[in-house]
C-alpha cells in the first residue's frame, strides 16, 4: 500500500502561523492590492507570512499611505520599492488577497 505524503511547511517556520480561510483575486487596484503586490513580488503570501518568517516588521515609506519600502527575500537579497504605485493595471488580476 502506498502512503500519500503530506506537505509540511515546518521548514519555513509557518507551523504555528495563522492559515488563510479563503483567497480572492484582485479585480481593481487599491492600497491593499498595492502592498499585496509588493509582498508577493518578494515571494511571500502576505504581510503576516513575512512577519512570521523574517521576524521583523517590513520597512515602510513614512508618508501616507505608507506603502512597503523594502523587503528581504528568503535568499537574503532585498527588493526596494518606490513611494508611488508600482502595481500596473495589467498585473492587478494576478494578485491574491487572503482572508483570515
Amino acid at each position: 500500500m502506498t502512503s500519500v505524503a503530506t506537505k509540511s511547511y515546518d521548514h519555513l517556520g509557518l507551523g504555528d502561523g495563522p492559515k488563510p480561510k479563503s483567497m480572492v483575486r484582485a479585480k481593481r487596484w487599491s492600497e491593499e492590492v498595492e502592498n499585496a503586490f509588493r509582498f508577493q513580488t518578494a515571494g511571500y503570501r502576505d504581510e503576516i507570512e513575512y512577519k512570521i518568517i523574517m521576524k521583523i516588521e517590513p520597512e515602510r515609506w513614512p508618508v501616507e499611505p505608507g506603502y512597503v519600502k523594502k523587503l528581504q527575500r528568503r535568499d537574503g537579497t532585498y527588493y526596494y520599492y518606490n513611494r508611488g504605485r508600482e502595481c500596473q493595471d495589467k498585473e492587478v488580476h494576478k494578485i491574491k488577497l487572503y482572508q483570515y
